[in-house]
């Protein structure tokens, strides 16, 4: 069937990327992993209780629950392992970073201290290049040097998988 290689797991977990991919998987997925372990590191600075500060409800559920998504899937990242899957969490948690810290910053007074556009891109920086490493990820996939490349791999000819 036409259709049926359209949503096979090998065009899902498809590792179009060059083998430089590597480089923006592993800038991506460290610096979530580090940024999710920190949050459970210093609850009060960058946990629970910057998400009060910054007004978000429950904020002991949604931080840890933010710091667990950004481990989990930035180490998915790093290893290269369901890649494509994982940046889609991490895209809604830095475009949810972006709208509820940085876009702030353009309001009189700005937000922390920073105001204006150039305050706003200067403090975003991170997270701009953060969300286009993720649309990078998503669209082009991991590249050859990843577990979702070996996952793929086409059987040589004249081999058979077992239905063991």
């Amino acid at each position: 069937m036409a259709g049926t290689d359209r949503w096979s797991w090998r065009r899902v977990l498809g590792t179009d990327g060059p083998a430089a991919a590597i480089c923006i998987r592993l800038s991506v997925g460290l610096v979530f992993l580090s940024e999710g372990i920190q949050k459970f590191l210093y609850p009060d600075k960058l946990g629970p209780g910057r998400f009060e500060r910054i007004g978000i409800p429950a904020p002991t559920f949604f931080a840890n629950l933010d710091g667990v998504v950004e481990v989990t899937c930035g180490l998915l990242i790093v290893i290269g392992l369901l890649t494509r899957f994982a940046t889609l969490p991490l895209l809604v948690d830095i475009v949810l970073a972006i709208v509820l810290t940085k876009l702030r910053e353009l309001r009189p007074g700005g937000f922390q201290g920073v105001e204006g556009i150039w305050g706003m891109a200067h403090d975003a920086r991170t997270d701009v290049a953060m969300l286009l490493g993720l649309i990078y990820l998503l669209w082009a996939g991991p590249g050859r040097w990843s577990l979702d490349a070996l996952l793929t791999r086409p059987e040589p000819p004249g081999r058979r998988r077992s239905n063991r």
